[in-house]
């Protein structure tokens, strides 16, 4: 089969597409031939600085969508032929993919595999921030970082189904805005204009703020909080020093701060992982949420759209096209 890895960290170009023998399920596993693959601000992390890499050479991946080829030793409730969705941790940029069962995702009717594939990290990542971690009612404001990419896109529509106040986006440009106020945001700031969110609220901020970029942004999402408000981290795409949160950002206004991780969810309590899968899946084949693919690249040219996600220009989401 093929596979694309990379056996040093650096720029696109080392990613390499390679041959391999086709991997078997062990017991609690299936195996997947992979149609689509969901592209992650994770696997550019990978490649670039080894982000969750234990050892060389290594293929990036998190999600896919298939067809199952063969199940494992104790298995249950999923048959070969079956079309899934899956969350996997790394290995995923492959023609065939191994992945623990209890992160493998029938298709509800109506999902096709294209639109799955986008599936298995965002939507579930955006429903646990809003609500599970979140915990919004109707009625509160809320703020995104980097609403116009994967996540945000989801967060914007699960925000406004959810009865928010008002659903505020941050981007990095004019055109990314232009974007995001299409996926339920009713105003969206670039980067430099950030501290006019307490003006947008008269003074008074926002109830809720998704962060995935942490060090000063963090911060600054902290000081955007009204009063027992949250914020939500669940990254560190800038690259900073972790952050550290005490007594005195929290204890004066009542803040709080949570984290969500979905790979962690999906190690520590898979079964919850399934339950939240099932609930945010559920929000696509209603018509609640819809995910854009907005770039599909071949498999072998999966160096492309590590350029196009890394540029910073990119919206929606980017999938790699492994078959027909």
């Amino acid at each position: 089969m093929r596979a694309v890895e990379f056996q040093e960290y650096g720029a696109p170009d080392v990613l390499k597409v390679v041959q391999a023998d086709a991997p078997d399920p062990g017991p609690g596993q299936v195996t997947i031939d992979t149609v689509y693959i969901g592209v992650n601000f994770a696997d550019l992390k990978a490649r670039a600085e080894g982000y969750r890499v234990q050892s060389l050479p290594f293929r990036p991946g998190l999600e896919v969508s298939g067809r199952i080829r063969a199940v494992g030793e104790g298995v249950e409730g999923l048959v070969p032929g079956e079309e899934v969705a899956a969350l996997v941790d790394g290995g995923a940029y492959a023609e065939v993919v191994v992945a623990g069962a209890a992160t493998v995702f029938p298709l509800a009717d109506g999902l096709d595999l294209r639109t799955a594939a986008a599936l298995p990290t965002v939507v579930p990542t955006a429903h646990a921030l809003l609500h599970e971690v979140g915990r919004l009612r109707a009625g509160e404001t809320v703020l995104v970082q980097g609403a116009a990419g994967g996540i945000g896109t989801a967060a914007g529509q699960l925000a406004r189904a959810a009865g928010a106040g008002a659903v505020y986006g941050v981007v990095s440009s004019a055109a990314k805005a232009e974007y995001a106020l299409t996926h339920g945001y009713d105003e969206v700031f670039t980067a430099d204009t950030f501290t006019d969110v307490r003006r947008t609220t008269g003074g008074r901020g926002v109830d809720l703020v998704l962060d995935p970029v942490g060090g000063d942004t963090l911060y600054r999402g902290l000081d955007a909080l009204a009063v027992f408000g949250r914020l939500v981290s669940f990254g560190n795409a800038g690259g900073a020093e972790p952050w550290q949160v005490g007594q005195p950002e929290l204890y004066a206004h009542g803040r709080t701060v949570g984290g969500f991780s979905i790979l962690a969810l999906a190690q520590a309590a898979p079964e919850a992982l399934r339950a939240l899968t099932e609930r945010a899946f559920a929000k696509v084949a209603d018509g609640t949420v819809s995910l854009p693919v907005t770039a599909e690249f071949p498999l072998a040219e999966a160096a492309e759209a590590h350029r196009l996600m890394g540029g910073r220009t990119s919206t929606g989401k980017l999938l790699l096209r492994v078959a027909d």
